[in-house]
C-alpha cells in the first residue's frame, strides 16, 4: 500500500473492463496521485450500476427502432412488410386471376338472365294484374275557399298542365278508333294511339271554364286508371263515385256516364307505345249551398267489369278516396 493511501476494497482494473461490448463506456478515474493507472470499487453500486442500465436501454432502443424499421423494409434480405417482391407478385397475380375469373361469371350470368327477358313487356306481372285509380289535382285533401283565387289557383294549374297532352290539336295526329272494340296491334313493329281530346271533358275541359268549376265552389275532379301491359278489362268499366254520408251528393260525369271506352286497351308499354294516353272521367261535384264549409268524403270505383275494386288490403286497387272541404 502506497503512501498517504487508505484502506480499500478488493480494486479491478478499470481499463480491462474497456473491452466487454458497450460498457466500454465507463468512465474512469484518473488521478494526479496515480497517472499510470486507474481504479474504482466494486462496492460502490451507485456507480457501476447505472452505467449497465444506460448501456442496456441504449441497446433495446437500437433494437426497438431497428426492428420497427425492418418490418417496413428490410434492406438485407429485401422484405416490404415481410414479403420479397417475388411473393408480392405472385399474391397479386393470384388475386389478378381470381377476381377476374368472379367478373367474368356474373358477366356470364346476368347475359344469360337478360336473354330471357323482353325488352318491351315485363316477364312477371301477376302481383299488377289489377289497375288502381288516381285522381288530379294530384292530392287526396283539397280544401279550399271559392271566394279566394289564391287558395284554388294551385288546383286549377295543375289540371290544366296535366291535360295539355290532350289538347285537340295533339290529338288530331292519334287514331280515331271505333267504340267498345280494344284496338289490338300484337304484330304490329309500330303500335298506334286513339285519340282522347280534352274537348270531350266539357265543363271539366278548362276550355269553357278556365277555372275547372273552382270559382263557383263546384269543383272538377279527373279521375285516371293506371296503365297496366295488356290489360284487357271485361264487360263495361266506368267509374262510379259516391259521397260517404246519408244524403247522396249530386255529380256529373264526363264521358257520359264515366264510360272507360275498351278503344283504349291493351296497353304496349312507354317504349312501344310512345304517345300513349289513358282515358279519363271528369267528375264534377254539384255542392249545394249545405256542403259547404263541410268536408266531404268521396270515393270513386271502377264498376261494370272483372276488376278488383274491393281489396281491403290495398285501398287504391280499382278505387280512390278523398277529401274536398269546400268554403264560400
Amino acid at each position: 500500500m502506497r503512501r498517504g493511501s487508505t484502506a480499500h476494497a478488493p480494486l479491478v482494473d478499470c481499463c480491462s473492463l474497456e473491452q466487454r461490448g458497450k460498457t466500454a463506456h465507463l468512465i474512469y478515474f484518473i488521478t494526479r496521485r496515480w497517472p499510470n493507472q486507474c481504479f474504482f470499487e466494486l462496492s460502490s453500486n451507485w456507480f457501476i450500476h447505472p452505467i449497465h442500465a444506460m448501456a442496456n436501454k441504449e441497446e433495446k432502443a437500437d433494437e426497438k427502432q431497428s426492428s420497427w424499421k425492418d418490418n417496413i423494409y428490410n434492406p438485407r434480405t429485401g422484405e416490404f412488410i415481410g414479403r420479397t417482391a417475388s411473393s408480392w407478385a405472385l399474391i397479386f397475380l393470384f388475386y389478378l386471376v381470381f377476381y377476374g375469373f368472379l367478373a367474368g361469371m356474373f358477366s356470364l350470368t346476368m347475359w344469360v338472365m337478360l336473354q330471357t327477358l323482353d325488352e318491351h313487356t315485363p316477364k312477371y306481372r301477376d302481383r299488377v294484374a289489377n289497375p288502381g285509380l288516381m285522381i288530379r289535382p294530384r292530392s287526396l285533401e283539397i280544401k279550399f275557399n271559392r271566394s279566394i283565387p289564391q287558395q284554388y289557383n294551385k288546383y286549377v294549374q295543375h289540371l290544366e298542365s296535366f291535360l295539355q297532352l290532350y289538347n285537340d290539336s295533339l290529338q288530331e295526329a292519334n287514331e280515331v278508333c271505333p267504340d267498345d272494340i280494344y284496338f289490338e296491334q300484337d304484330n304490329v313493329e309500330e303500335k298506334k294511339v286513339c285519340q282522347f281530346k280534352r274537348s270531350v271533358l266539357r265543363q271539366c275541359s278548362g276550355l269553357a271554364d278556365s277555372n275547372f268549376g273552382y270559382s263557383e265552389g263546384q269543383p272538377c275532379i279527373l279521375v285516371k286508371m293506371n296503365r297496366v301491359i295488356g290489360l284487357r278489362p271485361r264487360g263495361d268499366p266506368h267509374i262510379s263515385c259516391i259521397a260517404k254520408r246519408e244524403t247522396p251528393l249530386q255529380m256529373q260525369y264526363f264521358p257520359t256516364e264515366g264510360k272507360l271506352d275498351k278503344s283504349y286497351f291493351p296497353y304496349y308499354g312507354k317504349t312501344l307505345h310512345v304517345n300513349y294516353v289513358q282515358p279519363l272521367v271528369a267528375v264534377k261535384l254539384l255542392l249545394m249551398e249545405d256542403d259547404y264549409n263541410s268536408e266531404l268524403t268521396i270515393e270513386c270505383k271502377v264498376e261494370g267489369s272483372d276488376l278488383l275494386n274491393s281489396d281491403e288490403r290495398d285501398k287504391f286497387l280499382g278505387r280512390v278516396t278523398f277529401r274536398v272541404h269546400v268554403s264560400k
